[in-house]
């Protein structure tokens, strides 16, 4: 099927009256147009993908629905059957629009239930803080997701897949219509990005809409019934996620076709420019060795924790190694620093 045809039988698809809808959406910073008559749409407890490279948009398009940003004149924003010409933060708030950042926008020091509670236990104004209540509605929003953790830990004692799972929580306690979720993928494993794709069908399954916003493709194919893409700041279209393909969508997002097929060329004939034996780092990385020469590109890969970052700065002379050796151009090196490193 044809990029045009596919556009087509999406927009035919979408019969039923959407939750949200954008017409005319224009945005100028400092004389550059970062949305140029944008249209984007969300159906009730739809999954759907905002696909576009840096730069594109989708941040700005997210901020105008939030209120954060004002769209230019001739704006019409329809969210659950009112028409508004924009939004204000407390609005889209109050009508369940929430953003899970990729940042997260959580405090460390809080407990769980104070980050998943404090604002709908606290409200707009002072008053006294009812400890209790905060601990059930963190345990009832968490509950929803299947999910049981300490609630009376600091967040910080938890690790980024479970920080995800509590800005979701914090999301539903304010009865969350529509989430946008912002890269949530980025820094985790495959076992936690299939867990939270899980919890996205449940949301879904719920009636909850989810936008989702990746440059993870193979997640965005597997969890998305549609994809609106932007270039430009500019709407390219909106297409069904069946019988799209990774390829597809970077030629959309680029305008550019790209040769998928990777020729790595050997390079055993090259002198080695590093080489590395044995290096161990006790609680970090263990016994590498590893040889790159002239030209070459070396891939380093593992889950989180794995070691990756720390050989890297042991490399760059800002981790010290207990035992083992770094050779440049066959000359054995001990860096004190990464200025000795970068000289």
């Amino acid at each position: 099927m044809g990029l045009d045809s596919m556009h087509q039988s999406a927009s035919a698809a979408s019969t039923d009256k959407p939750l949200l809808s954008l017409r005319n959406i224009n945005m100028t910073f400092g004389g550059v147009k970062a949305l140029k008559n944008v249209s984007f749409e969300v159906q009730p407890g739809e999954v759907h993908c905002l696909a576009g490279e840096n730069g594109c948009g989708k941040s700005t398009l997210i901020k105008v629905i939030t209120g954060v940003y004002r769209p230019a004149e001739g704006a019409v924003i329809e969210y659950d059957g009112e028409t508004y010409p924009h939004m204000s933060p407390v609005t889209a708030q109050d009508r369940g629009i929430q953003v899970i950042w990729q940042d997260l926008a959580l405090f460390p020091e809080m407990t769980v239930a104070e980050n998943i509670a404090f604002h709908e236990v606290l409200g707009g104004r002072p008053r006294l803080v009812d400890y209790g209540r905060m601990r059930r509605i963190a345990v009832d929003a968490l509950g929803r997701l299947g999910i049981t953790l300490d609630v009376d830990l600091p967040l910080k004692e938890y690790a980024i897949a479970q920080r995800q799972i509590v800005a979701i929580a914090r999301a539903l306690v304010g009865e969350a219509k529509l989430v946008f979720m912002d890269e949530p993928t980025a820094s985790l494993t495959q076992s936690e990005t299939d867990h939270l794709l899980e919890i996205v069908r449940s949301l879904s399954a719920s009636g909850v809409a989810v936008v989702f916003v990746s440059h993870r493709l193979a997640e965005v194919l597997e969890i998305s019934s549609r994809i609106t893409v932007l270039r430009d700041g500019a709407l390219v279209g909106v297409y069904p996620a069946a019988g799209m393909t990774q390829s597809k969508i970077t030629e959309l997002m680029t305008g550019k076709t790209f040769d998928q097929h990777v020729r790595a060329r050997p390079k055993t004939d090259q002198p080695a420019v590093l080489e590395v034996r044995g290096l161990t780092r006790p609680g970090d990385f263990e016994d590498i060795s590893l040889t790159v020469r002239r030209g070459e590109t070396v891939g380093i890969t593992g889950l989180l924790g794995a070691g990756r970052t720390e050989l890297a700065l042991a490399l760059f002379g800002m981790l010290k190694p207990a035992t083992g050796t770094i050779s440049i151009d066959g000359r054995e090196v001990r860096f004190g620093s990464n200025r000795e490193a970068i000289r």
